[in-house]
């Protein structure tokens, strides 16, 4: 089973990354900064992938901000939660600068995909569906502190990526914005009640659920006590009764990465990598400790789940221009006027 999504070392492959990604566990790439030079380099290395493995689905976390990969030569985008602001400072309209605030996620969205696309990568692990609450490792990521206002700007934010033929993947599931801690570094509670959570923090989730914008979602590592003992990423009464059942999502389930710290509960690399298989996680990110990968690929159990492999292979991209063709472009044109730092 094709579960595991996985990094490799440098800006060209090595024997041991061609071997890894050779390997039938492995359905999924992730790219960081460190695999990027220039365009024309990470769109060799993306050929070297698929030259291992065709139809491997490769990610990456272009989000805008402070979370943007792809730098140089790649267009700068914003922060999402600075674009509300942006619209504001140009009217003081409330329903105008919503209007000019969606209008402008909506380019970004565009510009973001069409963009990562020109390169042979299929997704952005993107947008940010968490409100901009208390914790700090959200933030601006999230486009605003209202929930009402982050589905308006997601929504749009999706419908660019879509006219690209990008798919999106929202983050956090039931939302990470309104817990302190961050959990690449530890373990976050929240303590809140159910009702707070499911109406305010995870309402963005069910409205963009219910409206079809949403293709993929990654859990967060929380534990929300007040619901169920166990981080969401491995808990089946989150993925499977609330998230399958409750809502009625059926797109890809991805694991939020299993080598952060908020992951540590479940045991080792094989262990959290079974636990968030087993709570209904389709695809398990396991990044930055290739021997926690290798022991992933060597030891996890992983069954055979045809559902997940047909939901997966609907993420692929098929990019629409070359990154030496966007300069030409007259929609990557007109997002180009629309970046504000």
């Amino acid at each position: 089973m094709s579960a595991l999504m996985i990094d490799v070392l440098g800006t060209n492959l090595t024997a041991e990354d061609r071997e890894v990604i050779a390997h039938p566990k492995v359905g999924g790439l992730i790219l960081f900064s460190r695999n990027y030079q220039e365009p024309k380099q990470l769109t060799e290395l993306v050929k070297q992938m698929r030259a291992v493995k065709p139809d491997i689905l490769i990610a990456v976390d272009q989000e805008g901000g402070r979370v943007q990969r792809f730098r140089e030569s790649f267009s700068k985008l914003p922060a999402m939660g600075s674009i509300y602001k942006h619209a504001k400072k140009q009217n003081n309209n409330p329903k105008t600068v919503l209007e000019q605030a969606k209008f402008i996620s909506q380019k970004m969205g565009y510009l973001m995909a069409l963009e990562v696309q020109s390169v042979g990568i299929d997704i952005s692990f993107a947008p940010v569906l968490d409100i901009d609450d208390i914790s700090d490792v959200i933030g601006d990521r999230g486009f605003h502190k209202e929930p009402e206002i982050v589905t308006a700007l997601a929504s749009s934010f999706i419908d660019g990526m879509h006219q690209v033929g990008m798919k999106s993947t929202g983050k956090h599931f039931p939302g990470h914005g309104s817990v302190k801690e961050d959990s690449h570094i530890a373990m976050p509670v929240d303590n809140r009640s159910k009702e707070s959570i499911f109406e305010h923090d995870m309402s963005v989730f069910k409205s963009l659920i219910k409206s079809n914008h949403v293709d993929a979602l990654m859990p967060a590592h929380v534990i929300y006590p007040q619901v169920d003992s166990l981080p969401v990423g491995f808990s089946p009464y989150w993925l499977q009764t609330i998230l399958r059942g409750e809502l009625g999502f059926q797109g890809v389930i991805f694991s939020d990465d299993l080598s952060m710290q908020g992951a540590t509960s479940a045991g080792g690399y094989a262990e959290r990598c079974e636990a968030a298989y087993d709570a209904g996680c389709d695809m398990l990110l396991v990044c930055n400790d290739r021997d926690g990968a290798v022991t992933a690929i060597d030891k996890a159990n992983l069954a055979l789940n045809k559902v997940s492999e047909q939901r997966v292979k609907k993420l692929l991209g098929q990019p629409q221009i070359t990154f030496e063709q966007l300069a030409s472009n007259p929609n990557w044109q007109q997002c180009q006027n629309l970046l504000f730092s």
